[in-house]
């Protein structure tokens, strides 16, 4: 027999000796568009040879390297059309008439939009969309050494030796203490972002808002959170949801709106009530930077407040509906680091567990909102997280390790019920905005601008992925 014939075959798909052949580096291309929870089922064992994983990436830093070029020129072309425009309307303006006057402040206007959109792609939309790529060949080539190392722990019993394996004791033991000392930093924090404007108005649906309740305080039963927790559901269209110290928790109205099923919302809330049992925002910051933190916000809110320009980050969130609240607050209060996102995945799958959930929940929401939506309105979820792969294989290493539960919860008759209502509301909602006066529209009667990008546009839309040119190396010797 030939020696390149013997080659190991694993579910299905050969590990290839020498170059990959074009349909092998793009079929593994395709591969990345699965979920993360595919990817896991179909990776226990090598699929694809080490090459052909090389390749891919450098395809992937290609794609990704063409893309921001592209819209970088973009950028580019608009800045000198922008400033072309205001230099006419600065050395014309006396001699213009009142229809050129109007034509001119439209086009300023449409190119001061355009460049936010062009400059969210760049500094959001392609970074999200090329690290959940990656992320997903990390997945592929790495697991499946994972996947046997999960085993052999298993079959020693050396999962219980790892930083809380005490599930059964959820709620008894102590994660971190002292929780209630850090509640009245959390009183000092949202009265800062009620005084700075920065926070939006409570959702005033009782059916909503009771819903949200209710689920977020079954979790926090089965949690180690030791403090009341106080819900609050925010009427904005941001995809976020944050906790203050000592259990002040905020769901904004876009993340439940982008939930599927009551197992990702729940996944969620635990994830960030586990900010609160573990006390990350405390270790992070000191009571007396608390001043210092919301002095910035309250700068930033004076600007939104009096019509001025924060960045293009906020210009974009204004555009679309929503305050930007995550770009605005200190992460140090909100206890994100790498760290303890990580510490904070591993507690909220324990305690989506203990409440009887799904614990695919929360994977499949940060699935969704890396790969379909979420780069505009869900900028905030992505603040500075640990690479994607390490969380995916962080909460799938905790999950391996947790007991199987019978029939876990994946949705209710409650939760097709609360969507429903804000589904009501949403609509409202978009119905006043359109009628709102926009702090970044101010000229009336302007025809409508084509968005650059849509919210919840797919990136392979604006950046079509290469295509792997034929290999000129002779393909491998038959047997």
């Amino acid at each position: 027999m030939c020696t390149l014939c013997l080659v190991t075959t694993v579910s299905g798909a050969q590990l290839r000796a020498g170059p990959p052949a074009q349909s092998d580096v793009d079929g593994l291309l395709q591969e990345l568009q699965k979920p993360y929870l595919d990817l896991f089922r179909a990776s226990m064992t090598p699929r694809f040879a080490a090459t052909m994983l090389e390749q891919a990436r450098r395809k992937l830093t290609e794609s990704r390297e063409q893309c921001l070029r592209r819209f970088k020129a973009r950028a580019k072309g608009q800045e000198r059309a922008l400033a072309v425009a205001q230099d006419k309307l600065r050395t014309q303006a006396s001699r213009l008439s009142e229809a050129e006057r109007h034509g001119l402040h439209c086009e300023i206007q449409n190119l001061r939009v355009a460049r936010s959109q062009v400059q969210m792609v760049i500094d959001h939309a392609i970074p999200v969309a090329y690290q959940n790529r990656e992320a997903k060949l990390d997945l592929i080539e790495r697991w499946p050494a994972e996947y046997v190392a999960i085993q052999q722990t298993l079959a020693t019993g050396a999962q219980r030796t790892r930083r809380w394996s005490d599930v059964e004791d959820i709620g008894f033991r102590e994660v971190a203490r002292d929780q209630d000392q850090d509640v009245r930093d959390g009183e000092d924090a949202v009265k800062q972002l009620r005084v700075t404007g920065l926070l939006p108005r409570e959702l005033e649906d009782d059916a909503v808002r009771g819903y949200v309740r209710q689920l977020a305080e079954r979790i926090a039963a089965r949690s180690d959170v030791h403090v009341p927790l106080r819900v609050t559901v925010l009427d904005s269209k941001e995809i976020n949801a944050f906790a203050l110290p000592g259990g002040f928790l905020f769901v904004e109205r876009g993340l439940v709106e982008a939930t599927d099923d009551e197992a990702q919302l729940a996944g969620v809330l635990a994830h960030e009530m586990s900010h609160v049992a573990a006390r990350h925002a405390h270790k992070l910051m000191q009571r007396e930077t608390i001043a210092s933190i919301f002095y910035q916000a309250a700068q930033v809110a004076a600007v939104i407040l009096t019509g001025g320009v924060v960045g293009v980050g906020m210009y974009y969130a204004l555009q679309y509906g929503f305050y930007g609240l995550g770009l605005a607050i200190d992460l140090k209060l909100l206890g994100v680091s790498r760290e303890f996102e990580l510490e904070a995945d591993q507690l909220g799958a324990q305690y989506a567990w203990n409440a009887g959930y799904d614990t695919t929940g929360f994977v499949r929401f940060f699935d969704k909102m890396a790969t379909r939506v979420g780069y505009v309105n869900g900028i905030s979820w992505f603040h500075s997280p640990p690479p994607f792969y390490e969380r995916m294989r962080q909460i799938q290493r905790e999950l391996a390790f947790l007991p199987a539960r019978p029939s876990p919860v994946v949705t209710t008759p409650a939760f097709d019920a609360m969507k429903a209502a804000l589904a009501r509301i949403s609509a409202r909602a978009t119905e006043e905005e359109a009628k709102r006066p926009s702090l970044v529209a101010p000229e009336q009667g302007c025809p409508p601008l084509p968005p650059e990008y849509q919210p919840d546009q797919p990136i392979d839309t604006l950046c079509p992925p290469p295509r792997t040119p034929p290999s000129s190396v002779p393909s491998s010797p038959r047997c």
